[in-house]
């Protein structure tokens, strides 16, 4: 009551004044959306943007996605630009490759890259050679995108990797966000992009929010493919990663932090082309460097990322070998507990780290 009665007696302005001053002190919240919201925001404004942009896939339309990433799409733009098709992923991928080669600008779903199998064919022979073998003449500019990766509990043949398979294939980008800023930023670029680029999301991330920085809130934000992003500065160990398993390095960095380990985590963002200037650059600050993927480990982006370093500058800075956290080299079992040890956990790669720094 003497706040209020000391507040009365003093001129308007000054009162007015004070308000104004503490309402200022409480900063606006940060806005949070979901990867799925994201790639929904940059799909919708790329489709805005330019009327030669289209999707197609199973359900993307009336049922507004199997993961609802196309939520809304199909009331604003319609039929002719939101299509549903058939179950046949060849003959919708076909499709959109042809519509690329005529000028068009189709974003190909896959309601799962284990299903981009059935379409190979279309995305290897016909997407990514076709620049090449027409001397430069012939662009593709089409975008594969679906969830890539393990999921949980729907076993072999529905929880693969596929950022090798198609990281190894000339012709092709091959993007794999984690955080919505990542989602939002690199669907915008792949569609924008004069080649044929395969966006690997995650199905378990879709729901997961991240805060979006104000300038990933602008309809010009775009995040250039083949630059990779710190996410979390360090001295003792480099730990590079690609999708949901970025958030398990952090996770690992987190903790380890508290015994005095500071791990600098990079989230690689690209697949192909690779940042690998930006991992040697950590490697020669750092002189320790763990790979992590839910990938299987003959061939994988772990493998790719230890030759690279090996051949490069930043090999004699290494003072232990390049120490990889995969998923098992087997078929993804069904079993939750045979399931959970089949993929990177946190805990693995903390064991990997303490291997690489002797501790």
């Amino acid at each position: 009551m003497a706040v209020v009665a000391g507040l009365t007696r003093r001129p308007l302005e000054q009162v007015s004044g004070l308000l104004r001053r503490r309402f200022h002190r409480t900063a606006p919240a940060a806005l949070q959306v979901t990867v799925r919201e994201a790639i929904n925001q940059g799909m919708d404004e790329e489709l805005e943007r330019d009327e030669k942009v289209f999707l197609l896939g199973e359900e993307v339309a009336q049922y507004d996605g199997a993961y609802k990433v196309s939520r809304g799409l199909w009331k604003k733009y319609g039929d002719k630009r939101i299509i549903d098709t058939p179950i046949s992923e060849m003959g919708f991928a076909g499709i959109a490759v042809g519509a690329a080669m005529a000028g068009l600008r189709p974003i190909c779903e896959f309601m799962t890259f284990n299903f981009s199998m059935q379409a190979i064919d279309q995305v290897i022979n016909s997407a990514a050679k076709t620049y090449y073998m027409s001397g430069g003449s012939q662009p593709v500019p089409i975008v594969f995108r679906g969830p890539n990766g393990a999921s949980a509990g729907v076993a072999a043949q529905h929880s693969q990797c596929f950022a090798a398979w198609y990281g190894h294939c000339p012709g092709l980008k091959v993007v794999s966000p984690w955080s919505s800023e990542d989602a939002k930023g690199l669907i915008k670029s792949a569609i924008r992009d004069n080649n044929p680029v395969v966006v690997l999301e995650n199905e378990l991330m879709y729901g997961v929010p991240f805060e979006l920085p104000p300038e990933a809130q602008s309809k010009d934000f775009l995040i250039p493919i083949g630059k990779a992003k710190i996410e979390r500065q360090g001295t003792h160990v480099t730990i590079v990663s690609h999708s949901r398993p970025v958030s398990h390095c952090l996770e690992a960095a987190t903790v380890l932090s508290k015994e005095g380990i500071e791990c600098e985590v990079i989230n690689m963002r690209t697949i192909r082309p690779m940042d690998i200037e930006t991992i040697e650059a950590s490697v020669m600050k750092t002189n320790h460097l763990v790979t992590v993927e839910g990938g299987w480990p003959q061939f994988g982006v772990g493998a790719e990322i230890c030759a690279r370093i090996m051949e490069g500058p930043a090999f004699n800075f290494l003072d232990a070998p390049v120490v990889r956290v995969t998923g098992a080299d087997v078929p993804m079992p069904y079993a939750k507990v045979l399931e959970d040890n089949s993929v990177p956990q946190v805990k693995d790669i903390i064991f990997a780290i303490k291997k690489t720094l002797n501790i």
